[in-house]
């Protein structure tokens, strides 16, 4: 796919990002961070927005800048984010696969149209431009707590977990997919 050519799925259209959508962004994960709060949930992301978070701003200008980010959009207006990288977050402790691997940094989705497919559509993207980059390898990492709600949802987009982590408490679990 190339940037003319525009993925559409579920009446989403996936484009690639760029520094003017990271305020969009911030928005989705202030927005999540909310959600999951309202929810009971303070561990995933804590309690304070994304965007207060110390570095939390400047990690998704990074993401938008230095990664590979595509952007979901339903009617011109950004609903969800993905961001692609060629290996895991070097503050994680997760060590890089020993082949070439696509790696997701980042998925969020706009929390107001929640259920209706926007992280499914963006993970297949994934998919896409990770076998269309010759790459047989597609990973992430997610929170592991609470109900493993997060790593059911990797599951039923086709990821198989692998190991599981803890960072500072926080329980993680990496999956992965293969795509080649």
């Amino acid at each position: 796919m190339n940037e003319t050519t525009p993925d559409i799925r579920n009446g989403v259209r996936i484009r690639p990002g760029g520094p003017a959508d990271a305020p969009a962004v911030l928005d989705m994960l202030d927005a999540a961070v909310a959600w999951m709060n309202a929810r009971g949930n303070t561990e995933q992301w804590g309690t304070t927005p994304y965007s207060r978070k110390p570095g939390g701003v400047a990690r998704v200008e990074r993401y938008m800048t230095e990664n590979t980010p595509y952007v979901a959009e339903a009617d011109g207006t950004p609903v969800g984010a993905l961001v692609l990288d060629t290996g895991p977050s070097p503050q994680m402790p997760i060590a890089p696969a020993e082949e070439p691997e696509r790696y997701v940094r980042l998925l969020v989705s706009d929390r107001r149209h929640a259920g209706s497919g926007i992280g499914a559509a963006l993970l297949a993207h994934a998919v896409e431009e990770t076998r269309g980059a010759g790459v047989g390898l597609l990973r992430v990492d997610c929170w592991a707590g609470g109900g493993g709600e997060l790593v059911a949802f990797y599951e039923r987009n086709g990821f198989t977990p692998a190991e599981r982590f803890a960072h500072g408490g926080w329980p993680g679990q990496v999956l992965v997919r293969r795509v080649g």
